[in-house]
């Protein structure tokens, strides 16, 4: 078995064997610039013209309905700041979550400067919106509700369908990241009320530097970046071929395997949660409802443990996250668990696992062992 066991699929994604497969020939002998006429570009063209096709029947939408970008950070980007701009006249009025991924309120506290205001939702203990709360929230002036499927540190699954309807009952644009949901659990755009959402590549076992953005058709949001006219005028540069290939490949492994994808996942985190209550002395708290969580996730604090004196011990064994791998190194308390309103020394003692479509019952159960003897061994010390 190769150590350190890997737990920390929220952060990244290994790329699928059969994603690396189809994607090579786009970077060995299929060259051509897809804007091409001749045959080189053709080819390419419809390549980018399938994987469009495949993105789009993952997620239930039309396929001149996705755009491709870098990833989920410029597919949120995208999204906030094209529609809030290109709606400015009806209104400077923007709604959020306390729980929002970086990606999402930088992009917000920018928009603040320029003039819009931010109204950012709270959360319960579990980081759960409530839709009451959302409705409560928009106001005439409401340009845009921007809320996330599903939280990358803690796996909270929002109720993303019944806030898509206030927002279709009150006319505001819905937007929503689901960089972490998508290939984890069912999402469809038309089933959720969703009128832009996000997609990250790496986060659904394609590379890093790929992601897509679905416009609902009839939204309008201005540019990013300017240029000529591929991705319909949307997104302006010429196409990162193989990137695109690889994300169609992975979103079609992700629909041709979701029950078996997701059982594999489910099972793998309760073997852990279950192997780490039988095994550690000391408390153990959830910090989040796993009948309303991301199938994979499992965010813990250990009682009386401090998470990075436990990574430091065990990193050689394991890996795992102790918050949102996109702040590791901080020492300080996350946004998320300070909006759910988690004490300080909960918080200091949380760890993110998650599993993966690769993760074995083998690496899950040497996981239980290393964890379980490294907690108690600081458990003893206190």
């Amino acid at each position: 078995m190769e150590k350190p066991i890997y737990l920390d699929y929220n952060a990244t994604t290994p790329v699928s064997p059969e994603v690396v497969e189809e994607m090579l020939p786009y970077i060995h002998s299929h060259f051509g610039n897809p804007s091409s006429s001749y045959a080189f570009g053709r080819h390419n063209k419809e390549a980018i013209e399938n994987a469009r096709m495949q993105v789009a029947n993952l997620i239930g939408s039309l396929p001149e309905e996705i755009i491709f970008t870098s990833g989920g950070t410029e597919s949120n980007n995208h999204s906030i700041r094209g529609s809030a701009f290109a709606n400015a006249q009806n209104g400077k009025h923007i709604v959020t979550s306390a729980v929002e991924h970086p990606a999402v309120t930088e992009v917000c506290r920018y928009l603040e400067k320029q003039g819009f205001e931010i109204t950012s939702l709270p959360v319960d203990s579990f980081g759960r919106v409530n839709p009451a709360d959302v409705e409560k929230a928009l106001r005439p002036d409401t340009v845009l509700l921007t809320i996330m499927h599903a939280n990358n540190e803690t796996g909270t699954i929002q109720p993303i369908k019944e806030i898509g309807e206030i927002a279709k009952k009150h006319g505001v644009l819905f937007h929503s990241d689901a960089a972490q949901s998508v290939g984890k659990i069912k999402v469809d755009v038309n089933e959720r009320g969703v009128d832009l959402l996000s997609i990250a590549g790496h986060k659904l076992y394609a590379p890093k530097g790929i992601g897509a953005l679905y416009i609902r058709r009839g939204v309008t949001i201005e540019n990013l970046i300017f240029g000529a006219g591929q991705e319909s005028g949307q997104r302006p540069g010429t196409e990162n071929v193989p990137f695109i290939v690889a994300l169609g490949k992975a979103c079609e492994l992700a629909k041709e395997n979701f029950e078996i994808s997701n059982r594999q996942m489910f099972q793998m985190r309760q073997r852990l949660l279950e192997g780490l209550k039988e095994k550690i002395q000391s408390g153990i708290k959830l910090n989040a409802d796993l009948n309303n969580c991301l199938p994979n996730t499992l965010s813990i604090a250990f009682e009386g443990v401090e998470a990075h004196t436990l990574a430091s011990i065990v990193n050689e064994q394991v890996s795992f996250s102790t918050g949102s791998a996109c702040h590791a190194g901080s020492a300080e308390v996350s946004p998320v668990l300070r909006a759910m309103n988690t004490d300080r020394k909960t918080a200091a003692g949380t760890v993110r696992f998650s599993t993966g479509k690769f993760t074995t019952t083998e690496e899950i159960d040497y996981a239980v062992e290393v964890i379980s003897t490294a907690v108690n061994q600081l458990h003893n010390l206190i």
